[in-house]
C-alpha cells in the first residue's frame, strides 16, 4: 500500500544499484583525478606492476601492487574505456551473483592477473582491463543449464580473446595483452565453477562456504 501511494505521487530517485561496481568506479576516477594533480606520480608508486625485469620484494609496496594496480589507469581515455564495459556488465551480475562475491571475484582477478605478470612477464601492468574479461567472460554464463556449454562462451572467447592473442603474438604495444586473457580465463572458470554448482542445487554462499 505504502509502495503504491509512492508511485502515485510520481518522480524518480537515483538509486545506488550496484554498489560494489559504483565504487569501484568512483574510487579510481578519484584515485585518476589525485593522480593527475601529483602529476603521474600516484600510479607509478602505488597502483602499477613493474615487469619481471624489475626485483621483487616480498615485504613491500609490490605486494600490494598485486592487488591495487586494478584500480590505477594510465589517463582518462584508458578509464574511460574500462568502466564503460565494467558499468555496463558489473551491475548484472552484481544483482546476479551479490555484492560479496563480485568483490571477492574482482580482488581475485586483480591478484591472479598481477602475480602473474609480475613473475612471468617483463610488460608493466596498471588498469582494470582484468577485469573487464573476467566479467565479459562470466556475464556469458548467466543461466545456463546442466550440461550445457553457452554459445555466448565460445563466440566471446574466440572474438575478444582471440584478438588478444593475436595483438600478443603480432603487434608491438605497450598493452599487457596476457592480464586480459588472464582475466577472462578467471571469468571463465568462475563461470563453469558457479554454473556447475547451481546444476547440483548449491547456491553462491555454499560455493563460497566450500
Amino acid at each position: 500500500m505504502a509502495q503504491q501511494e509512492e508511485n502515485k505521487k510520481g518522480g524518480f530517485r537515483l538509486k545506488y544499484n550496484a554498489p560494489v561496481i559504483l565504487s569501484f568506479a568512483l574510487i579510481c576516477s578519484g584515485l585518476m583525478l589525485l593522480d593527475n594533480i601529483m602529476q603521474g606520480a600516484l600510479m607509478q608508486n602505488l597502483f602499477s606492476v613493474p615487469g619481471n625485469t624489475v626485483p621483487f620484494h616480498l615485504f613491500s609496496l609490490d605486494i600490494i601492487r598485486l592487488f591495487t594496480h586494478a584500480a590505477g589507469h594510465a589517463n582518462w581515455m584508458h578509464l574511460v574505456g574500462n568502466f564503460s564495459f565494467i558499468l555496463l556488465l558489473g551491475p548484472i551480475l552484481e544483482e546476479r551473483y551479490g555484492s560479496g562475491l563480485i568483490l571477492l571475484l574482482i580482488v581475485l582477478t586483480a591478484f591472479i592477473t598481477g602475480l602473474i605478470n609480475r613473475l612471468f612477464f617483463s610488460t608493466g601492468l596498471l588498469g582494470a582491463s582484468g577485469i573487464v574479461f573476467m566479467l565479459i567472460l562470466l556475464i556469458s554464463f548467466v543461466n545456463v543449464r546442466r550440461g550445457e556449454i553457452p554459445l555466448t562462451f565460445v563466440l566471446v572467447l574466440v572474438l575478444y580473446l582471440g584478438q588478444e592473442f593475436y595483438k600478443m603474438f603480432f603487434e608491438q604495444n605497450n598493452i599487457a595483452e596476457m592480464a586480459h586473457i588472464l582475466g577472462g580465463a578467471c571469468g571463465g572458470i568462475f563461470g563453469f565453477i558457479f554454473s556447475a554448482n547451481k546444476a547440483e542445487g548449491k547456491s553462491v554462499e555454499d560455493v563460497i562456504s566450500v
